[in-house]
Formats: C-alpha cells, sequence, structure tokens
C-alpha cells in the first residue's frame, strides 16, 4: 500500500462526515424507460434504517410544527404548518418527486447554530409541502431565509418524473438567518452523482431554466475572502467546501466508480482521484448506454470490483476477500497516517433506495421507490409505490431501534444475515446473491402486470388502485422479510463450525441411512496460507518423518 500522510484537517473531516451517503442520478433521456431515477443510500453508524410515512394532512390556520433535527432528534424549535400536506413514504410523495441528500460539510464556520432548519426536515418537509422539483426547490430555499439554515453544507438531489435538480446549500454562519446556494437541472440524456463533497463548480446565472441560486451567492464568498476573481470564473464548491484528501478520496471516488461504470471515461477522470491533478470531473455526463433501476440497484453494490482501487484482493480483505473495512477508515501504525478505500456499498447503511419516476402514467402508478434496509449488496429492492398509505410491518420500527433487536423487523433480519456472510464473504455470498436475484427479478417480472391491474382500477376508482398497490407493496415486503429469516436459517446450518453442509436440489443431503452427509471442509484459500507461513515461519512447521 502506498503511505499516505494525512493532515489533522483531513482526519477531522474524514470523522466528521459521519453522515456518508451516495446519490446516483440517471435522466429521463438516459433510462431504459424514460423515466427519471435516483438512488440514495443513507450511510451512518448509528442510524436506524425504518420506512418513513408522513400521510395527507390538512391544518387549521396558525398550526405549528415541531422541528426535531433528522440526526440526533434534538428539538430545534417551531414553524408554521402548511394548510394543506402531501402523503410521504419514505423520500418519495404522492407526486412522485423524490428528494435525496449526501453531506458535504464545508467550511465550520457558516454553521448556523441557530437555525430551525436541518437538512433532513427540510427533505421531509418539502416532500410534504411540494409537487415538482422546482416547487420544492423554493419550498426549501424560503424555509430556511425564514427560519434558518442549522445544518453544515449539504448536496440534495431533487427529483420529479421530468426533471432531476442538484442543489448545493451552506448557511452564512451563527445567528445569519438564510443560505447560500447553487441549484443546478441535470439534462435529460445524461448521468450525475454526489457523494458528500460539493460537486457544483462553475455555473450560469443567467440560464433561468437549468440553474437557480441565492442572490449572494458569489458576493457572500467575496464578502467571507472565499473568492476574488471574476463571476464567470466562480467555484461554488471551491469557494465553500475546499477538496481535501478525505474529500477526494472517500467521497469523489464513488462519483468516479459510477461514471466509470456507465461512462467511456472513467480513465480520463482516475488522475484526479488519486491525486495527480486538481482538475474536478464534471457534474454530469452521457453514459455509454441507457440505465435500467437494475442498472442502478446494481452500482449501489459497488465496492470498485475490478479498478485500480478495487479492495477485494488485498491483504485487507482476508482469506475471503470481503469487499468491506471496518470504520473509522483512518489509522496510524507507527506515527505514520494511512486509509482505506470508502466505496459505494457499505455496511453501516440504514436504508438505501433507487427511485422510479416516470410521466406517462398515472402519480400513484408512476412512482416506485424501490426500497431496501441495511447495505445495499446484502438486501432486496422490494417495491415501495409512491401512493402508498401504510408502512408494511417488516419496515416500520414496532418497537425496535439501532440498539433493540427484533426478529420482526427487517433492519435487524438484513443485519443478521449480512454479519453472518462478511466473515467468510466468497464462501457464502453466491447463496445469497441467488435469493436475492430470484426476488428481484420476480419483483421485475411482475411489475407490468401489477401496474396494469393497477391502471385499470385508477380509471374506475383511484382509491382502489392506491388501497391495491399500498397492500402490493406491504405483501412484497413482509413476504422478502420472511424469506430472508429463512435464509439466514439456512446460512446457519450450511456454514455452522467453519464447515459446510451438502446441498442437492435445495435441500441439505443425508445418506442411505438418514443421517446427514458428510460435510465439507474448505479450510483456507491457498493465497491465505502462503502469507500464512510467511507471517509465522516455521512455528507451525510439522517436523519431518
Amino acid at each position: 500500500m502506498k503511505k499516505i500522510v494525512l493532515s489533522v484537517a483531513v482526519i477531522f473531516a474524514a470523522l466528521a462526515n459521519t453522515f456518508a451517503c451516495t446519490n446516483l442520478i440517471v435522466g429521463k433521456g438516459a433510462s431504459t424507460d424514460g423515466s427519471t431515477i435516483v438512488s440514495y443510500s443513507a450511510d451512518s453508524y448509528g442510524l436506524f434504517g425504518e420506512l418513513y410515512h408522513y400521510p395527507a394532512a390538512t391544518y387549521p390556520k396558525g398550526t405549528m410544527l415541531d422541528v426535531y433535527e433528522w440526526d440526533t432528534n434534538k428539538y430545534l424549535g417551531q414553524i408554521e404548518q402548511a394548510r394543506q400536506t402531501y402523503n410521504v413514504v419514505g423520500n418519495i410523495n404522492e407526486y412522485q418527486l423524490t428528494i435525496a441528500e449526501t453531506t458535504f460539510g464545508g467550511r465550520e464556520e457558516l454553521v448556523d447554530t441557530l437555525g430551525i432548519m436541518d437538512y433532513g426536515s427540510l427533505i421531509y418537509i418539502a416532500l410534504q409541502r411540494s409537487r415538482t422539483a422546482r416547487e420544492a426547490i423554493k419550498t426549501m430555499t424560503d424555509l430556511v431565509q425564514q427560519y434558518g439554515y442549522y445544518s453544515s453544507g449539504e448536496s440534495f438531489t431533487i427529483a420529479d418524473p421530468n426533471e432531476i435538480w442538484i442543489m448545493e446549500m451552506i448557511g452564512k454562519g451563527p445567528g445569519i438567518r438564510g443560505a447560500v446556494w447553487v441549484a443546478v437541472r441535470i439534462p435529460d440524456d445524461c448521468v450525475s452523482a454526489h457523494a458528500n463533497q460539493a460537486r457544483i463548480h462553475t455555473f450560469n446565472m443567467d440560464d433561468k431554466n437549468n440553474c437557480l441560486c441565492s442572490p449572494d451567492v458569489i458576493s457572500f464568498a467575496r464578502e467571507k475572502g472565499y473568492f476574488s476573481g471574476v463571476n464567470k470564473d466562480f467555484s461554488f464548491a471551491k469557494a465553500y467546501a475546499p477538496l481535501d484528501f478525505g474529500a477526494r478520496r472517500y467521497c469523489e471516488a464513488r462519483v468516479w466508480s459510477f461514471f466509470n461504470m456507465v461512462t467511456d471515461r472513467g480513465n480520463e477522470f482516475l488522475p484526479y482521484i488519486l491525486g495527480e491533478t486538481d482538475e474536478p470531473m464534471p457534474l454530469y455526463l452521457k453514459a455509454n448506454k441507457k440505465l435500467s433501476v437494475a442498472d442502478v440497484r446494481d452500482c449501489m453494490r459497488d465496492h470498485y470490483e475490478g479498478t485500480a482501487l478495487d479492495i477485494t484482493n488485498d491483504f485487507g480483505a482476508g482469506p475471503y476477500k470481503m469487499p468491506y473495512r471496518l470504520s473509522p477508515l483512518s489509522f496510524k501504525v507507527n506515527d505514520e497516517s494511512y486509509f482505506n478505500e470508502r466505496p459505494i456499498s457499505t455496511q453501516q447503511s440504514g436504508f438505501v433506495f433507487v427511485s422510479q419516476m416516470r410521466s406517462n402514467m398515472p402519480d400513484a402508478i408512476g412512482g416506485v421507490l424501490w426500497f431496501t434496509l441495511d447495505d445495499a449488496n446484502m438486501g432486496v429492492f422490494t417495491p415501495v409505490y409512491c401512493c402508498t398509505t401504510k408502512v408494511p410491518d417488516s419496515y416500520a420500527a414496532n418497537g425496535a431501534d439501532y440498539i433493540t433487536l427484533s426478529w420482526d423487523n427487517g433492519f435487524w433480519i438484513y443485519n443478521w444475515v449480512s454479519n453472518m456472510v462478511y466473515p467468510r464473504y466468497n464462501l457464502m455470498i453466491d447463496d445469497l446473491k441467488a435469493t436475492q436475484k430470484e426476488l428481484e427479478d420476480n419483483f421485475t417480472f411482475m411489475q407490468p402486470s401489477i401496474e396494469e391491474m393497477a391502471a385499470k382500477l385508477y380509471a374506475k376508482n383511484p382509491e382502489e388502485a392506491v388501497k391495491f398497490l399500498t397492500d402490493y407493496t406491504g405483501m412484497t415486503a413482509n413476504n422478502t422479510i420472511s424469506t430472508w429469516k429463512k435464509l439466514g436459517e439456512f446460512l446457519v446450518v450450511k456454514y455452522n463450525d467453519g464447515v459446510v453442509k451438502r446441498v442437492k436440489n435445495g435441500q441439505f443431503e443425508r445418506n442411505s441411512i438418514g443421517q446427514a452427509a458428510t460435510v465439507i471442509r474448505p479450510g483456507y484459500p491457498k493465497e491465505f496460507l502462503e502469507e500464512y507461513v510467511k507471517q509465522t515461519g516455521d512455528r507451525y512447521k510439522m517436523p519431518t518423518e
């Protein structure tokens, strides 16, 4: 491993960005079915994964809404409630509007500790009050202007069936109400991504169809001494979130990985990730093929496999090629600082989704939040229709939380299975992937017929269609978690005590008298044994007979 010296500031930044998420973005002209597609992994140690629900409601004039910080549940204050709110399930509402985020932190002195609106509240309140991406941008920026912005720098993905925008926002410092921000529309035929580092550099303030911003986004940077050039050269990212090693290697590298998978320009941008140039990647690119929901889902399972950053073949992967590294990513040995890679898929995810938004269908049918709990690589994405009015029991907390296990809770069932697989990854992963693929392929196969039936119901009575899709959402979620629990039981039996039980036609084999067949003892891989001998010398060498 090449030795990297990390500054104290870099290490602090890496630790501070504990809510380290990833968003992948596909415009409607870049998708196979004309849908806009957005993905999100909510990655944080301490985050309990569940599917949120905010029912549509009406409120009397003057009703006040308590605001609590999403990360900590700290009470921040009150704002005026809207007279009418919309149904929200997860991060999508009944009009197919989807909002996701990644935290870039940025300049610490710009956090307003007196603000009321944190980034999580902005997301879920805007979803309750907005029908389109542009309307959500206005709702969010109006809220921070009126009530103050509590969080650090944030990148938001704001999407509807026709448009996808990236909005980046940061406060102005303690007691200074409002925020500076810029929003750029992603072209319909392009893909984009962000992953805990600000990505908007130069932008055209005069192009109101594709760019919106606060009026002081540049002048405030001048006032603070962050920028002194001409307006056309202003970079939001450079001014408000200067690049450091952690932002480049832990964050921008995930964007690079997506671009590397779906465009032909990965090699062009690798020097930037490796620190050989400071020329940033473009905000968006054209993909080399049209992408489906399944393609984006698979990208969310990436660990840099087959690239220069692949973490599955070095010593840190252990004998069973585990594509995960324990936190913290930075560490010291003999006063020298080192790091591990941080890929898109990570074990500390609370939940992950791929949102599919389609303009050629009624909203109730067109918006699907393909949702899983825990790690995208180890979970199953089930369809959650945007009209859903009841959270599936297995996706609700129901008494469970981050330190309270429940065998009826999807978050804990997924964690139970994945934590069995992690230590012996390449020995066990094929069993998990076979079940995962069977379930997801079945959901994909069923989607057209389910939606055809829903459309017929919708034409007669929209409420019947909503009930049908709510029931289907619940059935697929609950059945999947039940299946995953059975998978866990199967894995316990098959791999107990480090051996492998023989399986034929999906059943454990027995001998002619009904007893369990002889076990397979896989031992350790050849490469690991060679390294083992190198590390231990002759300590375990057997004497010559």
